[in-house]
């Protein structure tokens, strides 16, 4: 579904010249449902944006839905914004008009249809997302949550292939955050729409399969959800008891995803932070490459 390849974004003033993004690759499948996770300043926002078809690239290349998003006129750009992605914003005031009730909300975006398609629509959409009985109240009368949950139902009013959150979680508590991720993935399964969440919530990862984290505008690393039963598959020759399937499965719900470095095309790397600093490693530090076998073994090196 969305395919980037060394993509640059600069934002240049006057006397100001500022790289967003720094030969940024990622591809993600048809059907998948993924985050982005980074701190401020890393680049998930630009990107987004540019996935939203709201800015375009320095350099690179970015296909969606085997599209690609360079070479679009003002027409086509318009047709993509308005068939193929939806978007959710962290701020509702973006997603909502406070005038209008939930289900003249999700109406919106359905303007050039029927009246009797847009309420039916309309409703289906609400009853999607659990708040059907709220259809008429103004949104001064829902909560954070409600209000989210409105949001998602206009970004699907033009039936997207493509479905962005930006920050959907960050104006709730934790628990609202959960349902909201866990409607996310109900939408996924039942529509089979492709999810993008970009977030800087390291706790989203819990919801979704893979997490790509970036950093200075480079994709850093990825988190993949491990699968304990792979792990029972090697064990049940040797007498592996019930009881310590049950142990095992506990401590994969404590460290649901593994991490795993993400090497660029000319072979460059970026260390998780983390682990930086914890061996005191700086941006100037030299590393040994071991060879052992198939694994490749870093070492700081002491001048």
């Amino acid at each position: 579904m969305i395919e980037c390849d060394n993509l640059v974004k600069i934002y240049k003033t006057s006397d100001l010249e500022v790289v967003a993004l720094q030969g940024l690759d990622l591809t993600v499948e048809r059907g998948e449902m993924m985050a982005i996770i980074g701190n401020s300043g890393s680049g998930k926002s630009t990107l987004l944006n540019m996935l939203g078809g709201l800015d375009k690239p320095s350099a690179g290349q970015l296909y969606v839905d085997g599209r690609d998003l360079l070479k679009f006129n003002d027409r086509e750009l318009y047709e993509y914004k308005s068939e193929i992605v939806g978007f959710v914003w962290q701020n509702n005031a973006r997603n909502l008009i406070p005038y209008l009730s939930a289900q003249e909300n999700v109406e919106v975006p359905m303007i050039l249809s029927s009246e009797a398609d847009r309420r039916a629509r309309a409703k289906e959409l609400l009853e999607m997302v659990g708040i059907e009985h709220r259809g008429k109240n103004k949104l001064s009368q829902l909560s954070g949550g409600e209000q989210q949950r409105v949001a998602i139902a206009i970004a699907l009013a033009n039936m997207p292939k493509l479905l962005l959150a930006d920050e959907p979680t960050g104006a709730v508590d934790s628990r609202t955050s959960m349902d909201i991720l866990d409607l996310f993935n109900h939408i996924n399964r039942e529509l089979g729409i492709t999810i993008v969440i970009v977030t800087h919530d390291v706790a989203v990862s819990r919801k979704v399969n893979r997490v790509v984290s970036i950093r200075d505008g480079r994709t850093s690393s990825e988190f993949i959800r491990r699968d304990y039963r792979k792990d029972l598959e090697g064990l049940e020759n040797v007498g592996f008891r019930e009881e310590e399937e049950k142990d095992l499965r506990v401590g994969y719900e404590k460290d649901t995803h593994e991490e795993f470095v993400v090497l660029d095309r000319v072979g460059r790397m970026q260390l998780p932070r983390e682990y930086m600093e914890k061996h005191g490693l700086k941006a100037s530090s030299k590393l040994r490459f071991v060879y052992e076998g198939k694994r490749i073994i870093l070492e700081p090196f002491d001048e």
